[in-house]
């Protein structure tokens, strides 16, 4: 298909109820949506090949105008404005909850609510489901008044409308209809195993059941909201960010996804095209921080037992990321049959990055501990012991190569970020061992420590231009090293990472946004500007009391944004357009690192000019 078909990413919103998501575009078609789990083979999947891929889609007929939508503030339930010559209309979309609960049953259900506010309009709908990625057209049966069933492998719907439904010709389903001035028309979408269409025992819905289950949801999101600890300029953009965070923690058992999509390109190339849908320990356990300071205590906690249960054992059997049920085995594969948003592929289920070594885990897991500890919990004797194996891990493999926190797919390095993780690990650990009183091998940690403080000091150092670099042996620049001051391996305003910050705001500058490095990264294509380092900025610049500066690349960031403040992985400045996997987990919560910081600084600076100034 020709690039013009696709959807912008930017286009897409999203709504979800912690299990799983559905991307709807601009112009009121559900893309991409993968049932019952975030990491399912998907049961819409447009994004990732117009023709093949499925839909469902409710839209004006020919000749409407162009919408306008928003969430319904402090929610994920989505509304969108239509309107036309003889009348208005607004599309409610959302996945039914509560979504916070804890269910082990797979039933998800998908709501979309059509209400005429002025004059009659038409709509047609179309539900064309292709289960397992495109791969298998449903077999769809009449199962009662406007009620069918569809089903194709282990995968099953049933979809109703108290609109008139009619098989298509296509393997979809079809309704057109007009609403009036406060008229609804409803469809909902009901993910259920074959057999249990086969027992036909599925309750018909009744149109009161599911307005109540609709004010649910919304009342379910806002009591969520309620309880974030936001203030400031920035609040209204941090606490939607918090909800995407919340909405791609998978309920039933505490882990974040990176992202809920796969094989989005992080450039027109292709190849760069990976699959997000899974919890990498590091973006998670920054997440669940980040949701902590705004007063989520319960998902920070959630994960912390996710990963105490999946990876506590032996260190060496530990992975760098795991399925969203706390699944090993994530091989990567190519998906043959489906050509990728705008043809750019290759579409990929499964992650590599899973057999890699990256050292920044371990620091990332012992932080967790001692921020959980900072809140009033030290770790129980099961958890210690753990720890303890893991740390001891840090000591001995602190001096290898890695593939880094870009899970770098060439030769390993020394990466300055990962050796700067293991310090964490151990600075951390032994810190708990002393307020928590526990039995450790202090010396050997003390002195592994200050050997890799030495080793960051002098062969992670350029000593001709007084800067950082990415890796020992290099003269290359990382923007991970942006978060060096937060680890509290040096202070913010050291004036060796005042000049780091500045040449990488120089040397990795893409029209105010930065790239993550320019070195080749074994890689064939490009990519857009990473905008979760073009945050990360903020925080350092902010931390150097540099705010004029931190607010100009705030908003220079903040314009990476779609126009329901989402973001994606990557951004590309000179075509306007967002990139890679969509929205992502870290660039969600950098913007909150970064807002955070920002808030924090200006309220300190007003206060110190209130004192100054009586």
């Amino acid at each position: 298909m020709a690039a013009a078909d696709y959807s912008p990413i930017g286009d897409y919103a999203l709504i979800g109820d912690c299990h799983s998501v559905a991307l709807v575009s601009l112009g009121g078609s559900i893309d991409w949506c993968c049932l019952p789990r975030f990491d399912s083979g998907s049961t819409f999947g447009r994004l990732l090949d117009h023709e093949r891929g499925g839909f469902f889609e409710v839209v004006p007929e020919a000749g409407e105008s162009e919408p306008f939508r928003d969430y319904l503030e402090d929610t994920l339930v989505l509304r969108t404005s239509w309107r036309a010559e003889g009348g208005e209309a607004v599309v409610t979309d959302c996945l039914l909850g509560p979504p916070g609960t804890r269910r082990t049953d797979e039933r998800r259900r998908i709501l979309r609510v059509v209400e005429g506010t002025r004059g009659t309009m038409a709509f047609t709908a179309r539900i064309s489901p292709r289960f397992d990625f495109g791969q298998l057209h449903p077999w769809i049966r009449h199962q009662g008044r406007n009620t069918f069933g569809a089903t194709g492998g282990d995968d099953g719907l049933m979809a109703w409308s108290d609109a008139e439904l009619e098989p298509g010709d296509e393997g979809d389903l079809r309704a057109r209809f007009h609403v009036g001035a406060g008229e609804r028309m409803r469809l909902l979408v009901d993910f259920v195993r074959p057999e249990d269409i086969d027992d036909r025992d599925w309750d018909q819905p009744q149109p009161a059941a599911l307005d109540e289950a609709l004010d649910a949801t919304v009342r379910w999101w806002h009591d969520w909201t309620d309880n974030l600890r936001i203030e400031g300029e920035a609040a209204a953009g941090l606490a939607r960010s918090a909800l995407v965070l919340k909405g791609l923690a998978y309920a039933s058992t505490g882990a974040i996804v990176a992202a809920p999509t796969t094989s989005l390109p992080e450039g027109a190339e292709g190849g760069r095209t990976w699959d997000y849908r899974y919890s990498w320990i590091r973006d998670s356990a920054l997440a669940s921080r980040s949701l902590a300071r705004l007063g989520c205590e319960a998902e920070a906690d959630a994960f912390r037992r996710f990963v105490e249960r999946t990876a506590a054992g032996q260190p060496e059997d530990m992975r760098i990321v795991y399925g969203i049920g706390g699944e090993h085995r994530l091989e990567e594969a190519d998906l043959d049959g489906l050509e990728g948003w705008r043809g750019i592929g290759p579409v990929r289920t499964g992650n590599a990055a899973v057999g890699q070594i990256q050292l920044d885990t371990c620091g990332h897991l012992v932080m967790q501990s001692w921020d959980w500890h900072r809140r009033g919990h030290a770790p129980d004797d099961d958890y210690w012991r753990f720890l303890v194996s893991l740390i001891e891990s840090v000591v001995e493999r602190w001096p290898r190569p890695d593939a880094g926190i870009w899970e770098w797919r060439g030769e390993p390095r020394h990466f300055v970020h990962s050796k700067a993780m293991c310090w964490v690990a151990l600075d951390r650990g032994l810190a708990l061992a002393e307020e928590c009183m526990r039995k450790a091998p202090e010396r050997r940690w003390k002195s592994a420590r200050e050997e890799i403080r030495e080793a960051i000091a002098t062969d992670g150092y350029d000593r001709d231009r007084g800067i950082f670099v990415q890796a020992f042996g290099h003269r290359d620049l990382d923007a991970a090293l942006l978060r060096l001051p937060g680890m509290g391996l040096l202070d913010w305003q050291d004036e060796r990472m005042v000049r780091t910050t500045d040449a990488i705001r120089a040397e990795l500058d893409w029209d105010g946004l930065l790239r993550r490095y320019t070195v080749d990264d074994g890689l064939a294509g490009s990519e857009g500007a990473f905008l979760a380092c073009s945050f990360w900025l903020v925080t350092a610049l902010a931390n150097q009391d540099r705010l004029s500066e931190a607010r100009a690349a705030f908003d220079r960031a903040m314009a990476g944004a779609n126009g329901l403040g989402l973001f994606s992985e990557q951004y590309d400045p000179d075509a306007g357009e967002l990139l890679g996997n969509f929205p992502q987990t870290l660039t969600h919560l950098s913007h909150i690192e970064a807002g955070l910081a920002l808030g924090e600084h200006a309220t300190a600076e007003a206060g110190a000019a209130a004192t100054s100034g009586a």
